[in-house]
């Protein structure tokens, strides 16, 4: 018979915990077309979203509205969108993958988390929001699909 602490258990809680995606304040976030970009909620207004990207190689950076209005804290130096989602790129795709993708010099193993990226090193690099938006928007195209055993021509990729 197997013998199974519950203190195993609430070890393994706490570690999904950790890593959970937050879905409310970052429900996009992808590493494509040479940078990590992605929607963060607004904490303030809920009809409110931002859309922000860091450049791979460089680690310059943007965040704005949806319908292109800069983002407040932006003031030479990342804002909060940018923290929020580099942190949920790390949760979902690793530390070492997203250093990786975005090209991080030096030794990518004293990075532990989404503070230790070296993201103070990228400049304000102003772009249209429009292309990482309707990306977004795609996206929940396929969350509204309702499941079917049937294959989805758009999701071919997948197989």
């Amino acid at each position: 018979m197997l013998n199974i602490s519950s203190s195993s258990f609430d070890n393994r809680n706490e570690l999904l915990t950790a890593t959970q995606r937050s879905v409310k304040t970052v429900p996009f976030v992808e590493l494509f077309n040479g940078r990590l970009q992605g929607v963060i909620s607004s904490g303030s207004n809920l009809d409110r979203v931002y859309v922000s990207f860091f450049e791979a190689g460089t680690l310059n950076y943007y965040c704005s509205t949806n319908n292109n209005r800069p983002c407040g804290g932006l003031r030479g130096y990342p804002c909060k969108h940018l923290y929020q989602l580099l942190e949920e790129a790390t949760y979902t795709y690793g530390v070492k993958e997203v250093a990786k993708y975005l090209k991080i010099s030096g030794d990518i193993s004293q990075i532990n988390n989404a503070y230790d990226f070296p993201i103070n090193s990228g400049i304000i690099k102003k772009e249209s929001a429009s292309n990482v938006f309707s990306r977004f928007l795609n996206y929940l195209h396929y969350l509204e699909i309702k499941s079917s055993s049937q294959p989805i021509p758009e999701m071919n990729w997948f197989v």
